[in-house]
Parts: C-alpha cells; sequence; structure tokens
C-alpha cells in the first residue's frame, strides 16, 4: 500500500515458507528475517525504496507476476519560479512578525484601560485609546492587504506548478480504449481533442480511475460488435471522442461514444425494481431525470442480456470520484444515436467554495459552483400540490427543495430561492436567508459512521462555526413523490458489515484493522470456501476480495455469487495486485462493482468506495 514493493514481496515470502505444506527451515528464516532488517534499515538511512540481495531478488522475481511499481512523482521547476516562491515566503515571514507586534500593542493598550478604569475621569484614557486603537486598526488593515496579496500569488504560484497539459492523460484513455476494444474483438476509432486545457495533475490523478471506468464503458457497453453495427446501418468501425476545453476556471471533459445508447425505459424499470423510483410516480420522470439515476448508489444491474448491463455498475463511484474533485457529472443519450458523458472539474483545487444558507437558528452550507441566480419569494409564490409545497414563479411552477424541511419545520412564505444547474439540470433551493460565500476545505462524512444521508461533509466557516456541506445531488435530483427514500438529516443505525477475503494473514489484518477504524463491521476469511460459509451463516453488506488465491481464486467466487440470486446483487469490490487492463476489465466483467490495486491503494477511496456501495440503501 506505501509502494514499497520489495519490502512487500520479502514479507510475503516469508509467510508462504510459514504457511506452506512443508515449513520452512529456522536457518531460511533467518536469511529472510536478516534481509528484511537490511531492507529497513536502507529505508530508514535513505528514505526511499531500497536495494535487495541479488539472491532474494531473483528469487522473489521469479515467484511474482511483473508488476510497475510506482514511485515518487518529481516536478521540474524553473529557477526562477523556486526563486520568486522564496522571495514571497520571506515577505510573508516579514508580515507575520509584523502581526505580532501589532498584538504586543493591543495588549499594552488593553493594560491602559484596566489602569483607566480606576481613574476619576476617564475620558482622558479614553481619548488615548480611540486615537491608538483607530491607529493600529489602520496598520492590521494594511497589513492583512498585504498578507492577503502575497499569499493569493503564492498560492497562485504553487497552482501553476501543478497544472499540466491534459492531451496526455485523455491520450492515455485512447489507447486503454483501443486496447480494450481489440480484446473484446471490437473496432474503434478514437479522437482525442484538448487544444490548450490544462488540469491540475492532483486532479488528474483522482479521476484517472473514473476515467478509465467511462472507456472501459464505452468500449464494451456502448459500441456495438461488427456484425451488430452492420445490421442497424452504420459503420463497422465504431467512434469514440473524448474531448476537453476550457469554460474560464473550469474544464469540461467529454466522452462521446456512437453506440446502442441507454434505454430510458429500462432505467426506470430498474429503479422500480430496486426500489430507487416509487412506480405511480415513474410515468413523470422526464428522459434527464432517468439518466441522473444511474448516478445514485444502490442503481444497478446484473442482468447479462440487459443492454444496460454494466453502464449502470460504478457510475455512482464515478460520479462521487468527480464530486469528491470539486466537480459535476452529468450523461446525454440517445437509444441507437450514441451516449455522452459529460465531466466538469475546476481548473485547480484551492479550497471549496459554498454558500452558506441560514434555515432558522441553524447554518448549512451548499457548493457554490452550480449557483446561478437568487430570487426572493413572497407568500403569494409560495402553494401546495397534493402533500409538497411548490413555488409559482411567473407563471410556471417550480419544484423547489425548501431546506426548512430537513430540520423537521414547516416550509417558510418568505425566504429566498437559489436556482441551481446540478447535473445538466436545473434545480432550486429555498432558505430563510443566504448569508454569503465563503472558500473553505470540507472533510468528507462516511456513510458508515452514521453521516446522514443528505449531508456529503462538514467544514469550518471563517467565524470558527462548523456546518454541514449538503449533498446537492441527494436533496435535489427528483421531486420528493419520484424518489424513494428520506433525505433529511437523520442518520442510518447499523454500521456497514464487510466480509473481507484474503489469503495473506498480514495484508487481510492490517485491512481488517484499517476499515474498523472507518466504522465498519468486518469478518476476515482467508480463502473463498471460508467465504461462502460466512455468508450462509451471516448478513454482510458488501465483499472485498482478492484474487490470487489458491483453490477458488476471487473472480470464481465473484462469478459464483452473482449466479446465486440470494447474492446476486451484493456489493463486491476487488483489491488486487493485478493491474493491466486486461486484469481490470476480467474483474469487472465476473461482476464485481469495482476493482482497485493494492500498489496504488488508497484507504480513504476504498472505504468512501464500501461506503457508496454498501450503504446506498441506509
Amino acid at each position: 500500500m506505501m509502494g514499497f514493493r520489495e519490502v512487500a514481496n520479502a514479507c510475503h515470502l516469508a509467510e508462504d515458507q510459514l504457511e506452506g505444506p512443508a515449513p520452512a527451515q529456522r536457518s531460511e528464516l533467518l536469511t529472510i528475517g536478516d534481509q528484511l532488517r537490511s531492507l529497513v534499515e536502507s529505508l530508514e538511512h535513505v528514505g526511499k525504496e531500497p536495494t535487495m540481495g541479488t539472491d532474494i531478488a531473483t528469487e522473489l522475481e521469479s515467484s511474482a507476476s511483473e508488476r510497475p511499481h510506482r514511485g515518487r512523482e518529481e516536478l521540474r521547476v524553473a529557477s526562477g519560479i523556486v526563486d520568486d516562491l522564496a522571495d514571497r515566503g520571506a515577505r510573508l515571514r516579514v508580515v507575520s512578525v509584523a502581526a505580532e507586534g501589532l498584538a504586543d500593542r493591543i495588549f499594552r493598550l488593553a493594560a491602559l484601560a484596566e489602569r483607566g478604569v480606576g481613574e476619576r475621569d476617564p475620558r482622558q484614557v479614553l481619548a488615548t485609546l480611540a486615537i491608538s486603537l483607530r491607529q493600529v486598526a489602520m496598520e492590521f488593515e494594511s497589513g492583512q492587504r498585504i498578507f492577503r496579496r502575497l499569499s493569493d500569488r503564492q498560492l497562485e504560484a504553487l497552482l501553476r506548478l501543478q497544472v499540466q497539459p491534459l492531451k496526455p492523460f485523455l491520450t492515455n484513455l485512447s489507447g486503454h480504449a483501443r486496447e480494450l476494444a481489440d480484446t473484446l474483438g471490437k473496432t474503434v476509432k478514437v479522437q482525442v481533442r484538448a487544444g490548450d486545457a490544462q488540469l491540475d495533475r492532483r486532479i488528474i490523478n483522482v479521476l484517472r480511475e473514473a476515467f478509465l471506468h467511462l472507456v472501459r464503458n464505452a468500449v464494451d457497453h456502448g459500441i456495438e460488435s461488427p456484425k451488430e453495427r452492420k445490421r442497424m446501418g452504420k459503420k463497422e468501425v465504431g467512434s469514440i471522442r473524448i474531448e476537453a476545453e476550457d469554460e474560464g476556471d473550469r474544464v469540461r471533459i467529454r466522452v462521446v461514444d456512437d453506440g446502442r445508447g441507454i434505454d430510458i425505459d429500462a432505467v426506470v424499470k430498474t429503479a422500480i425494481d430496486r426500489q430507487i423510483v416509487n412506480p405511480e410516480a415513474a410515468p413523470a420522470i422526464e428522459p434527464a431525470e432517468a439518466l441522473q439515476l444511474l448516478l445514485r448508489p444502490g442503481f444497478t444491474t446484473r442482468e447479462e442480456t440487459s443492454e444496460l448491463s454494466g453502464r449502470g455498475i460504478g457510475l455512482d463511484a464515478v460520479a462521487a470520484t468527480v464530486r469528491s474533485a470539486g466537480g459535476d457529472l452529468w450523461i446525454e443519450s440517445t437509444v441507437g444515436e450514441g451516449t455522452e458523458v459529460n465531466v466538469e472539474v475546476p481548473v485547480a483545487r484551492r479550497g471549496d467554495r459554498v454558500l452558506v444558507l441560514g434555515i432558522g437558528p441553524h447554518q448549512v452550507a451548499v457548493p457554490a459552483s452550480p449557483v446561478r441566480a437568487y430570487r426572493s419569494i413572497a407568500p403569494e409564490m409560495v402553494e401546495i400540490e397534493g402533500d409538497r409545497f411548490v413555488l409559482r414563479v411567473r407563471g410556471r411552477v417550480v419544484d423547489a427543495r425548501f431546506l426548512s424541511e430537513l430540520v423537521g419545520e414547516r416550509p417558510s412564505e418568505t425566504g429566498v430561492m437559489v436556482e441551481m444547474i446540478v447535473g445538466g439540470s436545473p434545480v432550486a433551493l429555498v432558505a430563510d436567508t443566504i448569508l454569503g460565500e465563503e472558500e473553505v476545505i470540507v472533510r468528507p462524512l462516511l456513510r458508515s459512521a452514521g453521516a446522514p444521508v443528505a449531508m456529503e461533509g462538514i467544514t469550518l466557516l471563517s467565524s470558527g462555526r462548523p456546518v454541514p456541506v449538503l449533498s446537492l445531488q441527494r436533496l435535489v435530483p427528483f421531486s420528493e413523490d419520484i424518489v424513494a427514500g428520506d433525505t433529511r438529516l437523520a442518520a442510518s443505525s447499523s454500521p456497514i458489515h464487510v466480509l473481507l477475503v484474503d489469503d495473506s494473514r498480514v495484508t487481510r489484518e492490517m485491512m481488517r484493522r484499517l476499515l474498523e477504524d472507518a466504522g465498519f463491521k468486518v469478518t476476515g476469511v482467508g480463502s473463498a470456501d471460508d467465504a461462502l460459509l460466512a455468508l450462509a451463516r451471516e448478513h454482510v453488506n458488501c465483499l472485498v476480495t482478492d484474487i490470487e488465491m489458491p483453490g477458488v481464486d476471487g473472480l470464481d467466487l465473484t462469478r459464483r455469487l452473482r449466479s446465486e440470486t440470494e447474492h446476486a446483487d451484493l456489493p463486491i469490490v476487488v483489491v488486487s495486485t493485478l493491474d493491466r487492463p486486461s486484469d481490470r476489465l476480467a474483474g469487472l466483467d465476473s461482476g464485481a462493482d469495482a476493482y482497485l490495486t493494492k500498489q496504488g491503494l488508497d484507504v480513504r477511496e476504498l472505504v468512501a468506495l464500501i461506503s457508496r456501495v454498501g450503504g446506498g440503501g441506509q
């Protein structure tokens, strides 16, 4: 998990010697122990992955498949940029020291005020204090302006170091698409159009797996076979476009295919079957709303013959990844003509801009980037349709979400409506007041730890007050009579139960502790047979499995569970050392909901993924 492949291989070798049919001799174990000791010592002294002795390195390489090693990423920086950063850093230090001097003067003024309280005529002291405090305030304001200007420039310079052209990343995606097409017996023409679009490399790294999944969907489930395309009157060679364009301080990336498209009726039917949509409200769902259902946790189709098979699997995880990068995702599709997935993200990741709203004595925050307009509401605009409140604005009915309902209060007849674009569709929120915008750091909340469904995270405002950040996608994709489930600020009751399957005792124990620290209930077993016994004994919300195991491997286990009615919908996450595109494709084709590699595993990503696929229904 930390990237020290040689150390990991040595540990696995020692474990294999201990657990093998013929236990190793003491001398062999001592030899491995000496090698491990030298590895750790060099790791401590050098600060990077150590080099192993020739003998044990050869032995380990012969017993392990070839895997790419991710070293530390290096950036080439012009010396002038480094000089500017150092210069501004020194100036920031000077401003900080000056602020300390102002603090000392304020303390002295406070002492003067305390002495003046006992004076018979304190007016002289008050006059002196007023003049001095005004002078300190002016100096503080001037210093604050300098500090803000320097810090903004410093941040901009650092962000420029992080930004890189998008074209190489998109070109790699096109190669992945062609490789998948060859594997599936399809022929695709992939076009990449990036222009001068650039993106923060950290955001690129966050989105890498998400876009691999989108490209895989386009090839595997979008583009038809050559025979099918010919029968439909299409060119036998499928077309996929991967495009990027700058839109101010944001970038829009599109993955477009000319394949079979998405059957809206099949999406709605699946949503009804999964109890995501109420059957009586299904006819009112617009096509754009139906496509947004694909992004909801718990939406998946398992029927192998369905044209949607795979199109919904993992799209909720893709959307959550995009939103974690401060972006938005929406889908456009026409049956028989193709599908277009749009992803819009900020060019560089600073803090998160949020709009702070007041609901009575409460405060909540929502992402500010989707906001398009504000509108004051009057009592005559509020109407009741059935059992819900709506707004009538200039003769049209707006299906707005009254945030007061989140705290169990009756919607107010006055306040402000916030108009937004979420997932490509217009939505509206109604609050009592708008308290302003702030740039903050949003900390995610885990559903497994009891986080309310409607909350995306929590943040501290500049005042120091903690406020919840609401998930727009969970609040306003549809009206309450269409979507099943409750989005009120109420926590789920029980933790997610994870069944962890890995034949490595060390890996299993390490991951068990990490997942339990995240609030999950974890049962660990060492083989597929033990996993089947555990599933027969107790209810499990999510299964996390390795692939390479003796006897029945992880892929065979996944296929077997998918063939059983009882476990056909069990969320399954594969975590393996195999990281070739063909390995990922095999894992997903076996029926897994997600495929992660141990070499690049981010525990936070795994925890968030399990929370989505295993806790979507809580």
